[in-house]
């Protein structure tokens, strides 16, 4: 029945209730006369009365039928609602079976009523009496029709909380379901066989599985303990465990990375057969307890090196960085846990900074080799997990233990990498801070023969939370090196801390944090022309981006698995090549690819030279491939705070129309250490296929670039990169033939090196003009 028929209340003592509320009919107590629930829409709005009244017949029919004549036909607002309506006396009308036809409100006067309850759904006497006489109807007309539609809301407010009760429950129950079944599936964690759980809770069985891991972690500690008394070492059971899957640090908060978007961090074939990280294998049984105890000494080391001030640490010369003072060193720490090596160089230095990370993804980065290698992939050429001895306790990295292989390396083929074999610690102490540190293992293992050009003592860093979802990070590199390989150009840098020492790791990371924050940013301005807006194009275009810096990283490098040729002269400039084949890589063309690079020496400070190599306005004094033509940015995506780091999509528009079309995918990044332009053609329906979301693994990059160092000098140092000289890597990478098996003419080979060889006179008279100015 429609909401506007008027119900007479007296002579109804078993439908009203003790609060006036209408009563005693259907299944609630909140139930609006003459309104089926279903007639009320979202937001408490009626359908059209006419469609109401000819949809509810049947309803109506019934009601009066159970209502009779007990009708109030001596009140004024029943009588005036009621058409050939009497007025006998209360309830005594001898005529029960007569139809009465009842008074329904307009489709104005329920509008104006509607409007007004959504202001006041409790008018007072003055409120209904004012309304009623605007509308042509009797104040207990008014009051009645608020009565029914405070009730009808209540009815739906607790209908709705009924389907939401209802849902809540049954999800409750399939998670007990389910959590049930797991029980019933469970095994003893100490033996391994079937568990008699039988009621035992679920909280009860996993606190259960915690305990034995905690029971495991001190079983580890004590026997360590003991060798120290002279008490014999127990065994270390369930210390193996399967190296965790690869994740990308593009992907950290918005769940699993899936496969690494570069496919050679442990890919065999950057291992030649008589690679030297290759031909080491995991720990025996018999070394993992020394691991351990090496482990915990490290630890205990690296925490009070980070702690101590002077005179332990002191600043440098020109104040940019903080050095170890070795005498108060071998004070402090007069055991030693590395041997020191004959005719090694100590270096030893320590950097803070606060990063837009949390610690627990911080930590992640750490200890996934994947993700490690591929932040610091400016450092980092390869890496390998060899064993992994603990997963940590309590479902974290507390308490990890990993053995690993890592080659360390400058972007020049002119510095030797340095090579490593060390052990991983992680823990969480007690206030908080998470610590995590290496250790080198080569004195312990007997593989001073081979890895010996790098010998790292008790080095990593500490992270403490800050709130916002940022850490402070104080970070310590202290190695013993052979630097007798690298080349007098670089010596000056290697000499200053800023090629592998602490400052270089902790201004790469400061970087990537801010780059893995932009790639998680939703709050995106539209207003800029080029911005890519959708959250899947930027993340794609990031994995793309991020996939050819590291091919670019680990190619133009001194690695050992490199072969470079010189092709004239003695000179440090020389243009140095190699060769490779691609075959069966989705993310390289495939054929016979050419690397050619060079390095030199600019008496330019590093800002201005990367500064000039990243606008796409200057592009064509240096770029020999564009043919000179204009160069025009089409799209970028920000990667932090200074406007230099940024991905960005070049179109060339060249005189030459088979160059009309050809678009470069091109990353500029840079910090107070090093600075990069890395670049590469692609393919304009590859693109806008990564541009809309898709993987970007398949899309064919063949890098290309530069990288940029301060050159060492007190004035390079200084953090912002304003003064002093550059020292400017040019790589270059052509791929002379699709077929993979075919030969490399000298014809080919000529052609990049001319090509290398006039960017960088271009270069340099660029940058020599700008200078005089």
């Amino acid at each position: 029945m429609p909401a506007g028929i008027m119900i007479p209340a007296r002579n109804m003592p078993s439908m009203m209730g003790s609060n006036g509320n209408l009563g005693g009919y259907g299944s609630s107590s909140g139930l609006t006369l003459g309104q089926p629930a279903n007639m009320m829409e979202a937001g408490g709005h009626f359908g059209n009365p006419l469609e109401m009244i000819a949809t509810q017949n049947t309803s109506e029919s019934e009601l009066n039928a159970r209502l009779g004549d007990d009708f109030d036909s001596a009140t004024k607002s029943g009588s005036e609602n009621l058409e050939g309506g009497g007025s006998g006396d209360d309830g005594q009308d001898p005529r029960p079976n007569k139809k009465k036809r009842y008074h329904r409100h307009t489709q104005h006067q329920i509008q104006e009523m509607e409007a007004f309850f959504k202001e006041c759904p409790h008018p007072d006497d003055k409120q209904r009496k004012e309304l009623s006489r605007e509308l042509g109807l009797e104040p207990l007309q008014v009051k009645f029709w608020f009565q029914n539609k405070r009730t009808q809301m209540k009815t739906q407010h607790e209908r709705h909380e009924n389907t939401n009760l209802r849902n809540e429950n049954e999800k409750l129950r399939a998670d007990n379901m389910r959590y049930r079944e797991a029980l019933s599936n469970a095994s003893c964690p100490n033996c391994g066989g079937p568990t008699a759980i039988g009621e035992m809770s679920f909280d009860e069985h996993h606190l259960r599985l915690e305990n034995a891991r905690l029971r495991e972690e001190i079983d580890r500690i004590s026997a360590i303990a003991a060798k120290y008394v002279g008490k014999p070492v127990g065994n270390y059971p369930h210390m193996s465990s399967p190296v965790p899957p690869h994740r990308s640090p593009l992907d950290l908060g918005v769940g699993n990375m899936g496969t690494s978007p570069h496919g050679f961090l442990l890919n065999s074939d950057m291992y030649t057969s008589g690679d030297i990280m290759r031909s080491i294998g995991a720990p025996s049984e018999a070394d993992k307890p020394m691991i351990i105890e090496l482990a915990v000494q490290a630890m205990e080391e690296l925490i009070r090196m980070a702690q101590i001030g002077e005179p332990l640490w002191m600043n440098s010369i020109d104040g940019s960085t903080t050095v170890l003072n070795e005498d108060e060193y071998i004070r402090t720490f007069p055991r030693g846990i590395v041997p020191k090596q004959s005719g090694f160089k100590c270096e030893a230095s320590r950097e803070s900074a606060v990063v837009i990370m949390n610690h627990n993804n911080l930590v992640e980065i750490l200890m996934d080799v994947n993700q490690w290698s591929t932040v610091f992939s400016g450092i980092v050429s390869r890496a390998m997990t060899l064993d992994v001895l603990s997963t940590g306790v309590a479902g974290n990295y507390n308490g990890a233990l990993q053995v690993m292989t890592a080659e360390f390396q400058v972007p020049s083929p002119l510095v030797p990498t340095r090579e490593s074999y060390f052990v991983r610690y992680c823990k969480q102490h007690v206030d908080g801070t998470w610590a995590v540190v290496d250790v080198s293992l080569d004195n312990q293992r007997g593989y001073t023969s081979t890895l010996k050009s790098c010998q790292r003592r008790p080095s990593g860093c500490l992270i403490q939370e800050m709130p916002n979802g940022y850490s402070k990070v104080t970070w310590i590199e202290h190695v013993e090196v052979d630097e007798r390989g690298v080349h007098n150009l670089y010596k000056q840098l290697v000499n200053s801390g800023n090629a592998f020492g602490a400052k270089r790791w902790v201004a790469t990371l400061d970087r990537q944090c801010e780059r893995l924050a932009s790639a998680l940013a939703t709050n995106i301005p539209t207003g800029d022309v080029g911005v890519i807006t959708t959250q899947e194009g930027r993340k794609s275009m990031l994995k793309l981006a991020e996939r050819m810096v590291i091919s670019f990283c680990a190619g133009v490098s001194a690695s050992t698995t490199h072969t470079w040729t010189t092709l004239s002269g003695t000179g440090a400039d020389d243009v140095r090549v190699m060769t490779r084949k691609s075959v069966d890589d989705p993310g390289r063309p495939p054929g016979i690819v050419l690397s050619a690079a060079t390095s030199f020496w600019l008496p330019v400070p590093p800002k201005k030279v990367f500064q000039f190599l990243r606008d796409e306005n200057s592009r064509n004094e240096w770029d020999i491939l564009s043919n000179g033509g204009v160069v025009q940015e089409m799209a970028h995506i920000a990667n932090g705070r200074d406007t230099g780091n940024c991905v960005s999509l070049l179109r060339v528009n060249s005189a030459n129309s088979s160059q009309s079309n050809m678009l470069i995918l091109q990353e500029s990044c840079t910090d107070s250490t090093a600075s990069y332009v890395i670049y590469a053609p692609v393919d304009i329906v590859a693109m806008n296929v990564v541009l809309n979301g898709s993987d970007p693994d398949y899309v064919a990059l063949l890098p290309s670039g530069f990288a940029i160092l301060p050159d060492g000098t007190s004035g390079s140092n200084s953090g912002e990169a304003e003064s002093g000289g550059s020292l400017l890597t040019v790589a270059f990478q052509i791929l002379v033939d699709s077929v993979p098996t075919a030969k490399l003419s000298l014809g080919s080979v000529a052609t990049v090196n001319n090509l290398i060889a006039c960017t960088v006179e271009r270069i340099k008279a660029s940058l020599s003009l700008d200078n005089e100015a």
